[in-house]
């Protein structure tokens, strides 16, 4: 560890950004040759998976539930533009608005790509086991909500 103004500042290696890249690369490697194998990166997949649970998303929205800042959602947006993956339209509330929704050939792209998808989660909770992986995603979850928490009380 070293000193900085009196308090100890973590080793690199066991920083929480880092241990959570880390712990990312190490999930995205089972997933990366899929989507290589169908032309789409992590980001474009994370699109095409939030698209298919719900049709029709304004792009705001979609930004924040895929975690992609707007400049490389719209150049995400308009590579699957022209592959004929998704449509975007405007909003019937807002004309200045636009609503992405995935087409025919982008939902069986998702169908394609969905069962190599189950079974790399299979073979991580079979790995790392079920229980622990359940545990992993609350702590997660309580991270997150507990970070958020005290980000609001700081912004008051």
């Amino acid at each position: 560890m070293v000193a900085t103004a009196g308090k100890e500042l973590r080793g690199f290696s066991r920083s929480l950004p880092m241990a959570l890249l880390r712990a990312r690369e190490a999930v995205m490697k089972k997933f990366i040759p899929s989507l290589r194998e169908n032309d789409l990166s992590s980001q474009q997949w994370r699109v095409i998976r939030a698209l298919n649970e719900e049709q029709g998303l304004d792009i705001t929205e979609l930004g924040d539930r895929c975690f992609l800042l707007m400049p490389s959602l719209s150049r995400i947006i308009r590579n699957l533009e022209k592959r004929i993956l998704v449509t975007r339209s405007h909003s019937e509330a807002d004309n200045r608005r636009s609503v992405i929704s995935l087409t025919l050939a982008g939902e069986k792209l998702f169908k394609k790509i969905a069962p190599a998808s189950v079974e790399r989660y299979n073979l991580i909770t079979e790995k790392f086991g079920y229980g622990k992986l359940e545990l992993l995603y609350e702590l997660l979850d309580e991270l997150i909500e507990k970070i958020d928490e005290d980000q609001a009380v700081n912004t008051r």
